[in-house]
């Protein structure tokens, strides 16, 4: 996506407890003079601040034009990314353009290359059958991020569907005590001129 120099963009990834996220970007600036986004310039930074639902700030971190970032979610629900260049350029200046490269990877674990030649007793098949597991365990902690997000919205439904309910009968009492005021001002209007 497309960042003004100065400008802060966030995006929001809906993430169950205890799960490892990674993400990696890259930074382009806009040349004005070849009118295309090219490498970026040294000294040309990123700060990265990833914000729980509570508010709390689990990571806030310069970075360089490119960089490789993570974090492990301790609540479950909707975590803030955020990204603002460390620019010192004005905004008045015409160009002032970033190109983000974005790539988010969440409950995956990397496995650690060098560690893995480093052993080499550890074969393929154990380390496939590690990272199975652990995208399982993955699996599962999604679906019960997801349980409790469903009970949560049946919850609210049925309090809604309650609170409606209450509302109609409500509205219903208020239109007959309003038909019944009506009758009786009406039938001692007629009596009081002697109509009836």
């Amino acid at each position: 996506f497309h960042i003004g120099e100065r400008e802060e963009k966030c995006i929001i990834e809906d993430l169950p407890s205890d799960t490892l996220v990674f993400g990696n970007y890259k930074v382009q600036r806009w040349d004005i003079h070849k009118h295309d986004f090219l490498e970026s310039a040294p000294g040309l930074g990123m700060y990265v601040t990833v914000s729980t639902p509570s508010g709390e700030v689990l990571l806030s971190k310069l970075y360089g034009p490119q960089g490789t970032f993570s974090f492990t979610s301790y609540l479950s629900g909707e975590h803030i990314i955020c990204f603002q260049s460390n620019s010192t350029r004005l905004l008045a200046i015409a160009g002032s353009k970033l190109r983000l490269h974005l790539d988010i990877r969440v409950g995956e674990h990397f496995l650690d290359e060098s560690a893995v030649q480093a052993k080499e007793k550890v074969d393929e098949v154990n380390v496939r059958l590690e990272h199975l597991i652990e995208q399982i365990q993955h699996v599962s902690k999604e679906q019960d991020y997801e349980r409790e997000r469903e009970e949560k919205f049946r919850k609210t439904s049925e309090e809604t569907n309650s609170n409606i309910l209450w509302w109609a009968i409500v509205q219903t009492l208020m239109l007959i005590s309003v038909g019944i005021w009506q009758i009786k001002s009406l039938r001692d209007f007629f009596i009081a001129k002697k109509l009836v």
